[in-house]
């Protein structure tokens, strides 16, 4: 777990102004306030310019103000369905949909936002709170990243192929330095704007879940050759090809890009809020390190034990979960970004834990990973029954 520790003293030596503690309250008030404002003027023959009062909302209010920010450094859950819920607000007005429907959508919205700002205030930001959000930053944001690598690894060394883990560690190495220089940019050369931002987030996530979705299949179908043609015991340093170590070390720089400059410009965020604390962050991001390394060898040792093809199917639908929730939440920053449209459908729950957000987009984009996944899974049904019948 090199990488956290990286990490951590990348965040202190990059220089530039920490974030200024955000007043949830008085930030959420004015969102409110303006919202209201907006809803009430709403007519559907002049909806373009309620979807833009929104999207100006969205951006200067609610990222500008530092809200969104303060929200994710707690629940990145809640954060992820705020936007979605202001995605909706502003595809609605797009669609020029009758004014009840738009108030409705609103509604929700101001609901959860003040609940939000309720919780904020109830809140103890005391040295064990600070320390409770440092330590669940870095779990929450490295988790995944742990879980693909070490994945991959273990993938690696089943295979008889130990020595070629370095190239998963070379992909971390490079992402680390790729995380720090895009915080770098983000937060204190470029100062982009929250749609660049989100955009850029957005592409990366949909990039991720492409290589995690082909190197989820290409486990799942060396699991059926290990069990049908015994290919494990033919060639293994031929079976680990150049390609297929340019995916692995693609798929770990990508798990821990993703993760990376997030997780430093959470705590930037963390520690400009929590001015004369420091103690407690440092020692939140420790103990997230521990738990971290403890999930790391309890995973490795597990998955040494697993039979063959068990660790093929369980390794590939962990990827495969993985690339269709990044797949959900990138479009949901595109969309978030103004990249693409934001189409809402009613009578679809939003799950963010599976990136399953209600607009057509979204669910057409997740649709287009499950049915080539089903046809594979057809097809390879169809050739596990031929090969008994041989």
């Amino acid at each position: 777990m090199v990488w956290v520790i990286c990490l951590w003293m990348a965040l202190c030596a990059l220089p530039g102004r920490l974030a200024a503690e955000v007043n949830v309250a008085q930030s959420t008030a004015e969102l409110l306030r303006q919202g209201d404002v907006v809803v009430a003027r709403y007519q559907a023959t002049e909806s373009g310019r309620t979807a833009d009062a929104f999207a100006s909302l969205y951006f200067d209010l609610f990222e500008g103000s530092g809200l969104e920010t303060a929200i994710g450094l707690r629940d990145m859950a809640r954060k992820a369905r705020l936007e979605s819920l202001f995605g909706e607000v502003i595809g609605l007005a797009n669609q020029s949909q009758p004014a009840p429907v738009v108030q409705t959508a609103w509604a929700e919205l101001k609901s959860l936002l003040q609940q939000t700002a309720q919780e904020h205030a109830s809140g103890d930001e005391g040295s064990l709170a600070i320390l409770l959000q440092s330590f669940l930053i870095l779990l929450r944001e490295g988790f995944e990243a742990m879980l693909v690598v070490t994945a991959l690894a273990a993938y690696l060394r089943k295979m008889g192929a130990a020595d070629k883990v370095w190239v998963l560690w070379q992909g971390v190495g490079i992402a680390l330095l790729a995380s720090v220089l895009t915080a770098w940019l983000l937060g204190w050369v470029l100062q982009l704007t929250g749609a660049a931002q989100e955009a850029m987030e957005g592409l990366t996530m949909l990039v991720a879940a492409g290589v995690l979705f082909y190197v989820s299949y290409w486990l799942i179908s060396k699991q059926e050759a290990a069990r049908w043609q015994q290919y494990i015991r033919d060639k293994i340093q031929a079976a680990v090809g150049r390609g297929e170590l340019f995916a692995l070390g693609l798929a770990a720089f990508l798990a821990v890009y993703r993760e990376g400059a997030e997780t430093i410009l959470f705590y930037r965020a963390l520690m400009g809020q929590a001015r004369g604390q420091n103690e407690a962050i440092v020692l939140g991001f420790v103990l997230a390190t521990l738990v971290l390394l403890g999930l790391m060898w309890v995973m490795r040792q597990a998955a040494m034990r697993l039979p063959m093809g068990p660790f093929f199917t369980v390794t590939a639908a962990l990827l495969y979960y993985l690339a269709l929730s990044f797949t959900g939440h990138g479009v949901l920053e595109l969309q978030g970004a103004g990249w693409i449209p934001t189409t809402p459908i009613p009578h679809i729950p939003r799950i963010t834990w599976l990136g399953l957000f209600p607009t057509r987009e979204s669910v057409g984009a997740q649709l287009l990973l499950l049915i080539p996944a089903l046809g594979a899974l057809i097809w390879m049904g169809i050739q596990r029954r031929q090969a008994r019948t041989r």
